[in-house]
């Protein structure tokens, strides 16, 4: 009995019986766009005569395109991902960056159409440039996103990200920046 428990266990360790996996490690890959509200300073005419004339502020809509790329460790339904962006255009004339560094727990349906849902906390970082019109800025906020998402098994290592959907909430300045994203590309599963 006791060379029989050997047996299978030697079997098992060398992968002759099929194993259900346990853990798994995913690196997500692919083109991102968002559509945030960015506020910045513009210059203005002064009437001749009048001195100083202060920037006048706006706000704006761009679209921007960028990138994601995201690595997830989960444990079969739940788990943990680290997720970081880049959406860059221009407002005005001037160029407009914005890019995210998120963290947050991830639950996942396993199969081979793998819906998944999130929530990310961390920070962002958005700067525009300056141009004749525009006053440049930087600055650092508080970022959040809720989303889900579906992912599509082409191959045992390999997934397609039909689409990423999150509700994207940054604070610059004094006031709340409420934002769309969407996502689209390829997971590595290891």
């Amino acid at each position: 009995m006791r060379k029989l428990a050997l047996l299978l266990a030697a079997a098992s360790l060398f992968g002759f019986f099929p194993r259900q996996a346990q853990a798994q490690f995913q690196i997500f890959g692919g083109y991102s766009y968002a559509r945030p509200s960015v506020t910045g300073s513009q210059f203005v005419v002064c009437p001749v005569g009048v001195l100083p004339c202060p920037p006048t502020s706006f706000t704006a809509h761009p679209n921007l395109n960028g990138w994601e790329l995201s690595g997830a460790f989960n444990h079969h339904w739940i788990g943990v991902v680290a997720d970081f962006g880049g959406n860059y255009g221009s407002i005005q004339g001037a160029s407009t960056h914005l890019e995210t560094y998120l963290f947050g727990p991830q639950v996942r349906l396993p199969g081979p159409v793998s819906p998944f849902a999130h929530v990310l906390l961390g920070g962002a970082h958005e700067s525009i440039g300056s141009n004749l019109t525009v006053v440049p800025s930087s600055s650092n906020a508080f970022a959040a996103a809720v989303g889900a998402g579906i992912d599509i098994k082409v191959a045992p290592f390999l997934s397609l990200r039909a689409i990423q959907l999150d509700y994207l909430v940054t604070r610059f300045g004094s006031s709340t920046q409420n934002q769309p994203r969407a996502s689209a590309g390829l997971v590595l599963h290891f």
